[in-house]
């Protein structure tokens, strides 16, 4: 690490486009907004980005470029829009490098739980995988989700989350199925001796996420699922850093940043930025289901979640999208036990939910 952020762009160029004037146009454009002649010589020198490397490759090029921390000001809203603020309306720009200063990683949260804390609220001490499942689908009353968490619960689901389209909504609304669904989690706990958590989604108005996270913890769950894209970087950040709860992160339109010559490579995105913003966990959609990530997508975004980064600790990976329960045995052997693997569609599929869900705690309970 050294003392100015380093950004790799990997740059696909029109044709006529050239790659060093086009990495020239981002390292002015995401600081001083001008043309070079119109920079003062000692704000240029202090502030406009460094290109310090240019790898061509035919039409595309890898450039890396530094930013003074100065640049940041401390504050993560400008750290994003150093990142990719107006070049995310340019065309044929995909950062895949971050090379982090001490100075910018030192001032975010990181997981307050991270892997270990995590095993420890869900009573597990092995090193083995957790299991989440996803209390679904949206139009369900508030009682039917309860009773689908009693039934996780007693099977002995370690992480039973709402899904992310679970809000305010007239068929469960949030403080019903707050009470309901953590009322059922404690009922089941403390008639089988499990250690099942209930992570309600948490949504709402900015003036409204104090009273709900209030009651959350009031009502005795240990964390929360939140979409960091729908709620804001920064409020999952102050949220991380203040609530006292674990943080499950939801890729909610992070899809939008994932196109294969623009936006941010996934492992950045989803590995490094939730982690540093304070996700425990990251949900992320596993190869071979609905979505569009592939292996090497989903292995690079483990690792990221995994591998040293500063002071912080590593955050759970949470595969899910699509995880067939008959294949576990071979997600586990590719993505170890430091994961959380998140079923929902294949065990709703099964004719007997309870029964589904024990013989796949099972499993999981017999991986060493």
């Amino acid at each position: 690490m050294s003392d100015r952020l380093t950004i790799g762009y990997r740059l696909t160029c029109a044709p006529g486009e050239a790659p060093a004037e086009k990495a020239r146009d981002i390292a002015l454009e995401q600081t001083v907004e001008l043309p070079a002649e119109c920079v003062p010589e000692a704000v240029f020198e202090a502030v406009v980005g460094r290109v310090e490397t240019l790898e061509e490759e035919g039409g595309r090029a890898l450039a890396r470029i530094s930013y003074p921390v100065d640049a940041v000001g401390g504050e993560l809203p400008q750290l994003l829009n150093l990142l990719f603020g107006n070049i995310s309306m340019k065309a044929g720009i995909r950062i895949e490098e971050i090379l982090w200063p001490p100075a910018v990683v030192e001032r975010l949260p990181g997981p307050r739980f991270g892997v270990e804390g995590l095993r420890r609220l869900c009573g597990v001490a092995t090193a083995r995988p957790l299991l989440c499942a996803a209390l679904k689908p949206l139009g369900l009353a508030a009682g039917e989700l309860a009773n689908l968490c009693r039934e996780l619960a007693l099977a002995g689901v370690d992480i039973i989350k709402d899904d992310h389209s679970l809000a305010n909504q007239r068929w469960a609304p949030f403080d019903e199925r707050l009470e309901r669904c953590s009322g059922a989690v404690a009922e089941a706990n403390a008639g089988s001796g499990g250690s099942t958590l209930y992570f309600p989604n948490l949504t709402g108005a900015a003036g409204d996420l104090g009273r709900r996270l209030a009651e959350i913890r009031r009502a005795g769950c240990r964390g929360v699922m939140m979409s960091p894209l729908v709620l804001g970087f920064e409020t999952t950040r102050s949220i991380a850093e203040s609530a006292g709860l674990a943080i499950l992160g939801h890729p909610a339109l992070t899809g939008a940043f994932f196109a294969a010559e623009h936006g941010i490579a996934p492992e950045l995105l989803l590995g490094e930025l939730f982690r540093l913003i304070g996700c425990d966990g990251v949900v992320y959609p596993n190869v071979g289901g609905r979505f569009v990530l592939d292996q090497q997508d989903c292995l690079a975004i483990n690792d990221r979640l995994r591998r040293p980064l500063g002071r912080h600790r590593p955050a759970f990976p949470v595969p899910g999208g699509g995880i067939d329960t008959r294949r576990m045995s071979e997600w586990i052997d590719r993505y170890g036990p430091d994961t959380i693997f998140l079923i929902g569609t294949s065990l709703y599929r099964e004719p007997d939910l309870g029964s589904a869900a024990r013989e796949l705690v099972a499993k999981l309970r017999a991986e060493r």
